[in-house]
């Protein structure tokens, strides 16, 4: 069944993301891994590189929207292998939550799904659309 929400309550979905990114006074960070997803929260799989959010990540929602704010690259990738999700932590490295990664029409684009260690990585965009599917 799909559901559908009012805009206020889609901003506010969108805006406790963005306010758990932000949580602690620093900019959290996207952790971008290789592997099968885990459920919510789960184990991590391999980790290829670590991106850095804005402080704050992004502005307020609109629409249902969240558009972050520019996201620093990963200078020197941690490891090599295929991007296929990745994971938003407050700057503590408390769970967020989990994205899709890409590199067009994703929650969270790459300039390359295919990692290199000791290479940069870069995001090209990265949205979230509360609701309303």
């Amino acid at each position: 069944m799909t559901i559908a929400l009012n805009t206020a309550l889609r901003n506010t979905r969108a805006n406790a993301i963005k306010t758990d990114i932000d949580k602690g006074g620093a900019a959290g960070k996207f952790r971008v891994y290789s592997g099968t997803r885990p459920a919510s929260g789960g184990t991590a799989t391999t980790l290829l590189a670590e991106l850095t959010y804005s402080y704050p990540s992004a502005p307020s929602a609109s629409g249902g929207v969240l558009t972050f704010s520019a996201i620093s690259p990963e200078p020197s990738a941690k490891a090599t292998g295929t991007a296929t999700w990745g994971r938003a932590v407050d700057s503590t490295g408390a769970f967020v939550k989990d994205f899709d990664v890409g590199t067009a029409g994703a929650d969270f684009n790459l300039n390359t799904v295919s990692i290199t260690a000791g290479v940069q990585v870069s995001c090209t965009s990265a949205v979230i659309t509360e609701g309303n599917p």
